[in-house]
């Protein structure tokens, strides 16, 4: 291919990679099993258990998008394309930031938290009359006025909770304290009144509060495609992708090799087939 057209951009994406993995078969749990993600997920002393989506499937997906874009960038500089390779298990250990950091820093792998953060607090959900309530005070400024939402301003100064290094010390503490008056409210109260104050705060809901929320917000998390509502992409831009059933309904099998392979020969992408079509056929 390449010797036919030395501009082309190619991506491979495979389970384990393509040295002593390469004939690995894999699939999204798998990786999240074998790459770490497991442990770290569920509640503190039960089973490992795996994110409630294909995470590591579709971090893989993304992370193509940014290479492939340099590739075309850096092909517009010097006439040359490229072989990117990328592989799920790669993807995961590198989504895994600061869990991932902590066990190459300190040489202890870091263990199922349920809800809460490994180095903040309170960073987790709180129970209140009706359900869940997550509350997250990434500073001290936070946590003051979340204590004082909850009236308790005081534990502010409590020399247990004074700093977040503290907070995580007592972390036991500082949660029996916040749960005792969270426990007599209910989440739609709290919740409101935790936004007023400028508190990280919200209701553990479900998908259909989910969309609900984003409505309400401006997001536009949907739009219809005939009867049907879909889900619409995250990203706002001058050049948005246009809504398509394209975006879920998969051309009939080979229907475009030649006119792939003719745009492979030739470099030239005027006559790669539209996604709207793509659909109208499907």
């Amino acid at each position: 291919m390449r010797r036919t057209n030395p501009g082309v951009v190619y991506c491979s994406i495979s389970d384990f990679g393509s040295g002593p993995g390469a004939d690995l078969p894999g699939y999204n749990v798998l990786v999240q099993a074998v790459g770490g993600l497991m442990s770290i997920t569920g509640q503190a002393g039960g089973p490992p258990t795996k994110v409630g989506v294909a995470l590591v499937d579709v971090l893989t997906s993304k992370d193509p998008v940014i290479e492939v874009l340099a590739a075309l960038a850096a092909r517009e500089r010097d006439g040359h394309g490229q072989h990117i390779e990328v592989n799920l298990l790669s993807n995961l250990l590198a989504a895994l930031v600061n869990q991932a950091s902590a066990d190459l820093w300190t040489g202890r792998a870091p263990v199922r938290l349920g809800n809460q953060h490994p180095s903040i607090a309170p960073y987790e959900t709180l129970r209140c009359r009706d359900g869940l309530i997550a509350i997250c005070c990434g500073n001290d400024g936070q946590f003051r006025r979340c204590v004082t939402v909850l009236g308790k301003p005081g534990l502010a100064d409590d020399p247990r909770f004074t700093t977040n290094a503290d907070r995580v010390a007592h972390r036991s503490d500082v949660i029996a304290e916040l749960e005792s008056p969270a426990g007599r409210r209910h989440r739609r109260l709290l919740d409101r009144t935790a936004h007023r104050s400028r508190v990280p705060a919200g209701k553990v809901g479900d998908l259909a509060d989910a969309f609900a929320l984003a409505e309400r917000l401006g997001l536009a998390p949907t739009v219809p495609v005939g009867p049907i509502m879909f889900r619409r992409s995250g990203i706002r831009s001058a050049t948005p992708a246009p809504p398509s059933p394209a975006t879920v309904l998969l051309p009939a099998w080979g229907e475009h090799t030649e006119e792939i392979r003719r745009w492979f020969a030739t470099g030239r992408t005027s006559r790669l087939p539209h996604p709207a079509r793509t659909a109208s056929r499907a």
